[in-house]
């Protein structure tokens, strides 16, 4: 195999240098701020599994590029609202990280959840999941 000029780790050490982290904590106080929009972009086996924050917004990470930019023929106007702070978040916070820095590279401004939402239920944060549809 040949060698990665950076790992996926450096990646994430990278992107963290440079970008907004919200501890769980903080987060959860904002949940229910108007202002403040929740990006989950989990798989939705990961969804079906842990459950989701309420009211969070579901943008699979492969989309999100396409869905924020307001010229893609993708694009969702969750993304073009003027005036909000986009929080996304993964499970871990690694996909997180490296998603807001394309974002900020692409010149929209996001944070994102340092510890991702592994630590969510742990610290109190309120947890929606599906009805069993079987």
């Amino acid at each position: 195999m040949p060698s990665l000029k950076i790992s996926a780790a450096q990646m994430v050490a990278n992107a963290r240098a440079r970008i907004e982290e919200i501890v769980t904590p903080d987060l959860i106080a904002m949940v229910d701020d108007p202002n403040v929009v929740i990006v989950d972009i989990r798989d939705p086996r990961e969804r079906e599994r842990t459950g989701y924050i309420p009211g969070a917004f579901h943008a699979p990470r492969g989309m999100i590029e396409f869905w924020v930019d307001p010229d893609s023929p993708y694009h969702k106007d969750v993304f073009a609202q003027e005036g909000k702070k986009y929080v996304f978040h993964c499970a871990s916070g690694w996909r997180s990280a490296i998603t807001v820095a394309t974002l900020q590279d692409m010149g929209f401004d996001a944070a994102h959840l340092k510890e991702g939402f592994s630590t969510w239920e742990k610290h109190g944060g309120p947890v929606a999941r599906d009805e069993d549809k079987s």
